[in-house]
């Protein structure tokens, strides 16, 4: 979907590459390519030259050249074969080999910014299939610039600050996590597998997704399904049956054009069980206590603490197991993460999921999940699906 340049997020990257004296930055990722170009690719073989001053030029694998011609904010758009007969190399190569050319042409060789230590990516558009670079691709740039350097950290600190035109790109993912939800309370019943909850999730979201409101090409939702005591942490979704009387929790991802929520939601056919109504209480208050501290300013390891001391308060010590709050973006999961042992405050223009949840040894337990915007005044919730599952 074309989208107009986004200026106040590119010139905050030049920014941040002039204090670290940078020519340029060579992105592989699909989320970087994203970030920078607005072309959200449909292999993980494409990349980006990215200079301090001047246009991008995009590599983008040949047969999508129609499509990385109407997304991509950048008119120097360079095409590579996925398969060449004379060439027998993977298509990456041949994309590393179009970058060091652009930056010879370019005279940006001098330092030379790459995704060293970015260990994982966002999905591309086709089927989220990671495309893993080998060391010998980032050798050729060390052997063909004159220094290269680490550019991950900068791209992760830039991307933790959205623009208006990334927040509402995440709403419309909301809006289709929401319809989505609002289809699966529509539909469930005692008795159904958790796989087929899932699907029914995943589906609705896909299939009304491609064309919203003529703002998304490409949608897609990702679920994990528990119910009752088949409730983890983290495992994967069965065919456990959805209970009645008790929770069936959904962890929910969706993904509109390359921008994520992150969300957990649960539903209950029938009158939910006294267990599940006081741990749900206790986990409200928590929940809601972390919310209203959340703001412009606000420590994240105050922030784990708090909810961590909460949760030990309400009977469940050293829970959970998994991250209470992180970045969202143009990947489910990115910095900032909350942790008790890191010194880091929120900042506006950050969007954090918040996600305490506390589980039972035997199975089953709750957890809930939304996504806030950090403003100076507080923490706005970007999702409407309530949280507090009992109210009709």
């Amino acid at each position: 979907m074309t989208w107009a340049v986004d200026t106040a997020k590119l010139d905050r990257v030049r920014e941040m590459m002039a204090e670290e004296d940078l020519d340029a930055i060579v992105a592989r990722t699909p989320d970087n390519i994203l970030y920078l170009t607005n072309y959200w690719c449909m292999k993980g073989y494409d990349a980006v030259v990215f200079p301090r001053q001047g246009d991008p030029t995009l590599i983008a694998l040949e047969p999508q050249m129609a499509d990385a011609r109407r997304m991509s904010w950048t008119p120097d758009i360079r095409p590579f074969a996925g398969y060449d007969p004379r060439d027998p190399r993977p298509p990456v190569d041949r994309a590393r080999d179009l970058c060091l050319a652009v930056l010879r042409e370019r005279g940006l060789g001098r330092r030379v910014g790459l995704e060293f230590s970015q260990g994982v990516q966002a999905m591309d558009r086709m089927v989220g299939e990671p495309t893993v670079f080998s060391q010998p691709w980032f050798d050729a740039f060390k052997a063909g610039s004159g220094e290269v350097v680490d550019a991950s950290g900068l791209l992760a600190r830039a991307r933790m600050i959205k623009t208006d035109q990334e927040i509402e790109r995440m709403r419309l993912a909301q809006e289709l996590a929401t319809l989505g939800l609002e289809h699966v309370r529509e539909h469930l019943v005692p008795g159904m597998r958790c796989s087929e909850v899932g699907a029914m999730f995943e589906g609705f979201v896909h299939s009304t997704g491609i064309g919203y409101k003529g703002q998304v090409e490409m949608a897609r939702a990702f679920t994990l399904v528990w119910s009752g005591p088949g409730i983890r942490t983290f495992t994967a979704t069965g065919d456990q049956p959805v209970y009645e009387h008790e929770p069936t929790l959904l962890e929910i991802w969706v993904c509109a054009d390359g921008y994520w929520t992150d969300l957990t939601k649960n539903f209950c056919p029938g009158k939910l069980d006294d267990r599940y109504d006081r741990l749900l209480d206790m986990l409200l208050g928590v929940y809601h206590q972390a919310v209203d501290f959340a703001g412009d300013g606000a420590s994240l390891s105050e922030l784990d603490l708090m909810i961590r001391a909460g949760l030990a308060k309400g009977g469940y010590p050293g829970q959970p197991s998994h991250p209470v709050s992180h970045g969202v973006g143009a990947r489910a999961h990115e910095p900032p993460f909350a942790h008790q042992a890191d010194a880091f405050n929120m900042r506006t223009g950050m969007v954090l999921a918040i996600e305490p949840g506390a589980y039972w040894p035997e199975g089953g337990g709750l957890r809930l999940e939304d996504d806030y915007l950090i403003t100076a005044s507080g923490a706005e919730r970007l999702g409407t699906f309530r949280d507090d599952f009992r109210i009709p």
